[in-house]
């Protein structure tokens, strides 16, 4: 199943909506990429709301696909981490202190565009 990656204005967003197992995370990082690629994005918004955990491969394609996009030239912006994904992360030493979160979809958005303002 692909996870639907919305195009606004120079932005993409994309809300995960389903359990991502290792086939579906590695088909959204390779489809994020082109996206990116094929429409000049400078930005990305993640929400991961629904993502209720994550195992240490999805942690793994999850930061991978942040420092791609940042080489890419497209600041990520990480919004809905839950408490427990968020636990996952750091006990596997997935580190995402120079991307930014927020609490939800807008406040992602709000927080990106401030990003490449500066």
């Amino acid at each position: 199943m692909r996870i639907p990656i919305l195009k606004l204005q120079n932005y993409l967003l994309i809300s995960i909506q389903i359990d991502l197992d290792d086939q579906t995370a590695i088909q959204f990082q390779e489809d994020l990429l082109n996206k990116i690629h094929k429409s000049g994005a400078t930005g990305v918004v993640i929400d991961l709301t629904s993502v209720d955990i994550v195992d240490s491969f999805i942690a793994k394609v999850l930061g991978d696909v942040v420092t791609m996009s940042d080489l890419m030239g497209a600041k990520v912006v990480l919004t809905g981490i839950q408490p427990a994904v968020a636990m996952t992360l750091i006990d596997l030493g997935i580190h995402l202190q120079d991307v930014q979160t927020a609490l939800d979809l807008e406040q992602g958005l709000i927080k990106l565009r401030q990003e490449l303002e500066d």
